[in-house]
């Protein structure tokens, strides 16, 4: 009997003793949770400023159709010219993207030196020549972006300004000339990279379609009094753009995106 009231009285113990000791142990160690992963995109919304160069052809074609008052019916087929040459200019603009789509608006200025010429086929020993040396572009874009890649369109207004002369081939004096501000349309397609958070770089390629226009050339003074009406040429025209251009864009370059 005393053996097992000695054992029940252990068995206490032990019992009393177990919850002490669970107390003694050490609380579990806290884990924090791993941080959750945010992707980020790159975001085109925000105006733009930058610059651009390349090279353009314009493909004139010249018909004269009054010669010192005489209208000629039909006209007179003087021939076809690329005026070719290189660019660079400056362009500003602002974007702003809906999801994947970005939208925008661009106004455009270039100096130029297009400049081509072709033996007159209607007056032998005459040499037409043409140049233009600005022009202008204002567009509206829309495009599709993967995130810091955007491929556009643009499409809108383009006016040049464009310089005509004949000479005298012989002595390569100039018999008479003209200008004029041309005002046309122009579509376009192109390539940007963001390879920074506000900047940018793209690929463009442009064609203006300018038409045809009716102009009116004035004697210069080596043949004669200068200033005096001579003829009026009926001068078609489009020109090709390809051109390099960097962006620098202000606004937020990244966001996060859950």
């Amino acid at each position: 009997m005393k053996k097992i009231l000695m054992g029940m009285a252990g068995l206490v113990a032990i019992g009393i003793a177990a919850p002490a000791s669970a107390a003694d142990l050490a609380a579990r160690p806290y884990t924090k949770a791993p941080p959750v992963m945010v992707a980020a995109y790159y975001d085109w919304s925000g105006f733009y400023i930058g610059a651009n160069g390349g090279w353009g052809s314009s493909r004139k074609c010249w018909d004269i159709v009054n010669d010192a008052g005489v209208i000629l019916v039909p006209p007179g087929v003087e021939g076809c010219h690329d005026a070719t040459g290189g660019t660079v200019g400056g362009q500003i603009g602002y974007r702003w993207q809906a999801s994947s789509w970005v939208f925008g608006l661009e106004a455009q200025g270039n100096w130029a030196n297009f400049k081509g010429s072709n033996a007159n086929q209607f007056f032998p020993g005459v040499l037409d020549e043409s140049k233009i040396d600005a022009f202008g572009l204002f567009t509206a874009q829309i495009g599709y972006a993967w995130n810091n890649v955007l491929v556009y369109v643009k499409g809108g207004a383009a006016v040049t300004r464009d310089k005509y002369a004949t000479y005298d081939i012989p002595t390569g004096l100039a018999n008479d000339y003209a200008s004029e501000n041309r005002w046309g349309g122009v579509v376009g397609v192109g390539l940007e990279y963001g390879f920074a958070p506000n900047w940018s770089v793209a690929f463009e390629y442009d064609h203006m379609f300018m038409g045809s226009r009716d102009v009116n050339f004035y004697t210069s003074a080596n043949f004669g009094p200068a200033g005096v009406f001579s003829t009026t040429d009926r001068i078609h025209q489009d020109v090709d753009l390809v051109t390099v251009r960097i962006n620098y864009r202000w606004g937020g370059p990244v966001v996060a995106k859950y």
